[in-house]
């Protein structure tokens, strides 16, 4: 047990990780767009997410929806770009290795926790949940470095009409997704360091020889 403290707080760190990366894949606040006209867009602001673009309108635009009008992105939508598609894939492969990483945790800190010090239990098992972090936080990272690439130089999207969106906004910033997305980054990441440092205590035999 007192070889394992660090795979200990890789369990935890990388649990909030993966927690962080579910979370941002569900914000809609990716991109936050500011608009001239708000004829439609009644408070000017429009969210741009990676499932979904939302704004606020005063108008019976989405009867259902009250006063909140969300149009949600299909995989036939031929306008949307590149990063989105990207953070849909990528995201979702993230919180499935990010699972695993957890599942070999656990399973190594039971055998640790138990007595169990057969290294074939133990040590290959931080090993997998380590790699399962890091690539989980590098799935993570990707899209939301090539998000915030594309909200700094406030790149458009075409959208069609029906989404009573403007193609290009007068501004845009980066939503609550984005740190969200940075802090599970950094908790995986840290993870997956943690888990791979596991070094086995020495045993008798080892000591011996």
């Amino acid at each position: 047990v007192s070889t394992s403290h660090l795979q200990l707080a890789a369990f935890v760190l990388g649990t909030v990780g993966w927690i962080l990366c579910t979370v941002s894949m569900g914000i809609v606040e990716w991109r936050v767009w500011h608009v001239d006209n708000t004829t439609v867009i009644s408070s000017g602001i429009a969210w741009v997410g990676i499932w979904k673009v939302c704004f606020i309108s005063y108008l019976h635009v989405s009867p259902g929806y009250r006063e909140q009008f969300c149009h949600k992105f299909s995989g036939y939508d031929s306008f949307i770009p590149h990063e989105i598609y990207a953070a849909q894939g990528l995201l979702l492969i993230a919180m499935f290795m990010g699972l695993l990483g957890l599942a070999a945790t656990i399973f190594a800190l039971r055998n640790v926790y138990m007595g169990i010090t057969h290294k074939t239990l133990i040590a290959p098992f931080f090993l997998v949940g380590g790699v399962f972090y890091i690539f989980a936080g590098l799935c993570v990272l990707i899209p939301v470095s090539w998000n915030f690439y594309s909200i700094t130089h406030n790149q458009s999207i075409a959208f069609p009409p029906s989404y009573y969106m403007p193609s290009s906004p007068a501004a845009q910033e980066a939503g609550a997704a984005i740190p969200v997305g940075i802090v599970a980054v950094i908790l995986l990441l840290l993870s997956g360091t943690f888990s791979l440092s596991y070094r086995p205590p020495m045993t008798a035999n080892t000591l011996m020889k």
